[in-house]
């Protein structure tokens, strides 16, 4: 089928984590103004499961017709397929990336009950007492966990992994001092930031912070630390070119609106992009390597 008959009925966009999560809310916010941008509705399906692998091969196995999108993430196409032994998908060979829609930027937050005020005091306070102090995060594999092995690795710090289920678990032991230290994602660690609930060293992405400005880059104090989640849409990896060039194409112009950009901030998201399918699957390849070698010196393995 070509670009010209192209939609004929509505869409399904798998979404491959639980409603109300992150993922889920940028994904209603995509077939909301892919849908109108086509003139067909489109249905968000979530299908979480096995490190978003389960929703993932959904859309593997789906007809190539452009009726069938995925929500990829760097989850789906960086860490699960390094994680999971005998991965359902490979992400270059299974889809085609269409549109790069944002970024999550990951805040380095502590209790306030923890002693140090900064990032250094941070890291000398844990080298003083190797062994004694936890980190948290959402699970074994999870970017929360692999950003902190990183730093750990690169630091040469002893502080023991605790994995929760969810970031509001986790926060819940954090806030009080039962658990020191986190990487959590913007989107839950911003409003406790601002409300005074925790305090910040640093984040993840090399580059400043559009959300809260006095939080400087954790590459500040550690050159070469750059690490953030991304989140795009992809479609079967026979989906026709034009069709593609449509999805592209629909989804460039509401990206580069202001309305769309405020809504990625209130999501504690940043955007990035516009960009097409061709530099979005160029970023997925160099990606996956990366992940893949933070999987490996994390030692994180799935239960």
């Amino acid at each position: 089928m070509g670009q010209e008959n192209y939609p004929n009925r509505p869409l399904r966009l798998v979404v491959p984590f639980p409603a109300g999560a992150l993922t889920d809310l940028l994904g209603r916010a995509v077939g909301e103004r892919l849908g109108k941008a086509l003139g067909q509705s489109v249905v968000i399906d979530n299908k979480p499961g096995a490190g978003t692998l389960v929703g993932a091969e959904i859309v593997a196995k789906a007809p190539a017709d452009g009726h069938t999108l995925l929500i990829s993430t760097s989850s789906t196409f960086g860490i699960a397929p390094a994680l999971y032994k005998n991965a359902p998908i490979e992400p270059l060979r299974d889809f085609q990336p269409i549109s790069l829609m944002g970024t999550v930027n990951f805040f380095l937050i502590a209790s306030n009950v923890f002693p140090a005020k900064n990032f250094r005091e941070m890291v000398d306070l844990i080298k003083a007492n190797p062994g004694k102090f936890n980190y948290a995060s959402v699970g074994n594999g999870s970017a929360h966990q692999l950003f902190m092995e990183d730093l750990k690795q690169r630091l040469g710090l002893d502080i023991q992994h605790i994995p929760y289920k969810g970031t509001g678990a986790a926060l819940i032991d954090l806030i009080p001092g039962k658990v020191q230290v986190m990487f959590a994602d913007a989107t839950a660690a911003v409003p406790n930031i601002q409300a005074g609930k925790v305090q910040a060293y640093g984040t993840s992405a090399a580059k400043q912070n559009s959300l809260i400005a006095a939080v400087p880059p954790v590459a500040q104090f550690l050159p070469g630390f750059d690490w953030q989640a991304w989140q795009g849409v992809s479609a079967p990896a026979a989906t026709p070119p034009a069709i593609i060039a449509r999805l592209s194409a629909e989804m460039q112009k509401f990206q580069n609106t202001a309305e769309f950009r405020e809504l990625l901030a209130k999501f504690g998201m940043e955007p990035w992009g516009p960009i097409t399918p061709a530099e979005f699957s160029a970023l997925v390849k160099s990606e996956m390597g990366r992940w893949a070698e933070a999987v490996r010196v994390s030692g994180a393995k799935v239960e």
